[in-house]
């Protein structure tokens, strides 16, 4: 069995598409699933608390 190319890039075109789209799909589940909001709260929460006057 001969693999050519075009069977390696229309390989890697279609299941790299599918692989991102899960990886977009399970990004945004763990950003909106309700046990993470208090870490991210207190995450948007820290920023300002170090960085809130001027550098001396």
């Amino acid at each position: 069995m001969e693999i050519d190319h075009e069977s390696v890039v229309g390989f890697a075109k279609s299941w790299g598409l599918f692989y991102l789209i899960a990886l977009a799909i399970g990004v945004l589940i763990y950003a909106f699933w309700p046990s993470n909001k208090k870490r991210f709260d207190r995450a948007k929460r820290s920023i300002l608390d170090k960085d809130d006057k001027p550098w001396s």
